[in-house]
């Protein structure tokens, strides 16, 4: 076995083998999904990512002190951006998944958004000239807004809404506008005896009566954490339901639905939330600072706190409490929820007007979290200081990304071919 097949394996056994232990068979769904594309290991190894980045991948330009310790996504690749109605009841396309959040360098977002379009060009067959030209793009933009921002704003384009977008994206938004409460609810639930309840179909099973009242008392807990007072009509639990197989990156992790009653006792305001244990991020374990560490209660306190930190109107129901001693974070399933379909997009100018969109999308998000948040583990403007130590660069800055891209796009599609093979010859331990 190749040295770096070797260091690989090393790398996943210490971030899922605790994990593989609990339930292997939930790891063979997710380590299938990987296996399935250089894009889909990518997306589930940001362990291997990190690890990487702060060893052979170690590169400081463009940070300094400041910059090294900010609010950042932890897991920003092409494939979580989506739409969701935040807190003023706008429709915003913006960066979601929020599970691997934390505090550190900036420019590991950037880095890891980066590889993940050479990632996604190369499988569209694009050619390296164009690929670094959307990977340029994406720098360019964020690199736009952000000074903009910093000059007070006047000249930043602004949230992505129906109104600052056209062509892909607006399409999106127009998309998750068409969608209706009723209609999720015509598909998750059942009325029955003239109220609903949800509906068992593959991955959501009925729970046992005292899980039912664990659950119960940590929604209590839940609520105190919301960060403005609802109607407690609201808060009426009418049915609580086991989720089971949700997504790579939760792989053997409990969560839970809960219907509520919503804002009236009519039956088309009813709410479904999650509930999910939330887990320690792969960033974390490269962030050794004390202060970062003993600011989070727990884990998900950690999720949902670094989610309000980077979007400026997050989702009301967002919120945090325990589960058998585990943290859990609690947010709304969307009705408004519509995600890009990057099949459907394939020509090189709509990938251009995408990656100016989300360049801004992003600089956004890192400028919400700073001295004029309600957060205070991050006492002063992100944008100022990012576009003190790269403002005056933007050739070279533009080219690090671009250079970066490339070559670890090629190491990720080398590591999955590596990890492949270490599966289907069994040397994944536990699997």
């Amino acid at each position: 076995m190749s040295s770096r097949s070797t260091f690989l394996l090393d790398v996943l056994m210490a971030e899922f083998g605790a994990s593989i232990k609990r339930d292997p068979a939930a790891f063979r769904r997710k380590f299938r999904k990987m296996a399935a594309s250089p894009f889909a290991f990518y997306r589930g190894s940001a362990c291997l990512f990190y690890a990487d980045l702060t060893s052979g991948y170690a590169d400081e330009a463009y940070l300094d002190p400041a910059t090294s310790r900010v609010w950042i996504h932890g897991d920003l690749h092409a494939e979580n951006f989506g739409t969701y109605m935040n807190a003023s009841g706008v429709l915003v396309f913006n960066v979601n998944d929020f599970d691997e959040a934390y505090v550190g360098p900036y420019t590991w977002d950037l880095k890891r958004f980066a590889a993940s379009v050479a990632l996604l060009g190369y499988a569209k067959a694009l050619s390296d000239e164009a690929i670094g030209r959307l990977v340029g793009d994406f720098g360019g933009a964020y690199l736009t807004e952000l000074a903009a921002i910093a000059r007070g704003g006047d000249d930043a384009v602004g949230s992505l809404t129906l109104d600052t977008t056209s062509g892909v994206l607006h399409r999106v938004l127009q998309t998750a506008r068409l969608r209706t409460r009723v209609a999720m609810l015509e598909i998750e639930t059942v009325i029955d005896d003239y109220e609903r309840r949800f509906a068992f179909m593959e991955g959501r099973e009925p729970v046992a009566d005292t899980t039912r009242q664990a659950v119960r008392s940590a929604f209590e807990d839940y609520l105190t954490t919301l960060p403005t007072p609802s109607n407690p009509v609201e808060h009426v639990i009418k049915d609580i339901a086991l989720r089971t197989g949700v997504g790579i990156g939760s792989a053997g992790l409990p969560s839970y639905n809960l219907l509520l009653e919503g804002r009236s006792q009519a039956l088309e305001n009813d709410v479904i939330l999650y509930m999910k244990q939330a887990q320690v991020p792969a960033v974390a374990r490269h962030i050794t600072d004390e202060k970062v560490t003993r600011y989070f209660r727990h884990q998900g306190h950690r999720t949902a706190e670094s989610q309000r930190a980077l979007q400026a109107y997050a989702d009301p129901w967002l919120g945090y409490t325990t589960l058998g001693g585990a943290g859990q974070l609690v947010a709304e399933v969307s009705p408004y929820s519509a995600d890009l379909d990057w099949d459907d997009v394939n020509e090189p100018e709509e990938l251009h007007a995408i990656m100016l969109d989300l360049g801004r999308a992003v600089a956004r998000m890192h400028a919400v979290a700073d001295d004029e948040s309600a957060h205070d583990l991050v006492t002063f403007s992100t944008e100022e200081a990012i576009v003190g130590v790269a403002g005056d660069d933007r050739a070279g800055f533009i080219g690090m990304l671009v250079e970066f891209a490339h070559r670890y796009g090629a190491q990720a599609r080398e590591d999955h071919q590596r990890f492949v093979d270490l599966f289907r010859n069994g040397r994944l331990p536990g699997i």
